[in-house]
């Protein structure tokens, strides 16, 4: 695999830049990752974060919104669906975790290919999902952030970036069905 986007901020610079440059800033006690890789062609993304000590609980809340919104993102993205509308239903999804206008600080990803993001998914996209298109969804809200590759299939998606071994919050749909979508790793 072909590394080509290798970002990480550190304690305080997570909750000022989402798509963070890294610097000689050093870990006190929290990380944040953002991975994209190239291999046959296909760009795969992926952010992981990670916390020394106990985690705090408004931290802890914000990452388990960010997990509703991707599982939200991850389920709706299926073939024929104008990428507007899921677009919408992700901004209820923030109104509903309680994260109102966090969708305004950074952009929310679309389909992925031969780059990180082919183009981005506004409320006004007018395109549809296809069967076989890949897509990163990356919800944030200042400090923790979601994101995941997914291949949409014609009856289920598949989370192409997995990473066995590390923690995952599992997500209640309305339909009673489960997703699991990362969650911070704390070390204590």
């Amino acid at each position: 695999m072909q590394p080509i986007v290798n970002l990480i901020a550190t304690d305080d610079r997570i909750f000022k830049f989402r798509h963070p440059l890294p610097t000689d800033k050093k870990l006190d006690k929290y990380a944040m990752l953002v991975l994209c890789g190239r291999k046959w062609g296909l760009v795969c993304s992926i952010t992981r974060l990670v916390h020394f000590g106990k985690l705090p609980e408004e931290l802890r809340r914000k990452m388990e919104a960010c997990a509703r919104i991707d599982a939200m993102f991850i389920t709706s993205t299926r073939p024929g669906k104008p990428q507007s509308e899921i677009f919408q239903r992700a901004i209820k999804t923030y109104a509903e975790t309680g994260y109102a206008d966090e969708w305004q600080l950074h952009h929310q990803g679309g389909p992925a290919g031969y780059e990180p993001r082919e183009w981005l998914v506004t409320p006004t996209t007018s395109d549809e999902v296809n069967v076989g298109q890949a897509y990163a969804w990356n919800p944030s809200i200042t400090g923790a952030k979601c994101e995941d590759t997914i291949l949409v299939g014609a009856n289920a998606n598949a989370v192409l970036t997995t990473t066995d071994g590390l923690p995952t919050v599992s997500v209640a749909l309305a339909d009673g069905t489960k997703i699991a979508r990362p969650a911070i790793l704390e070390v204590v």
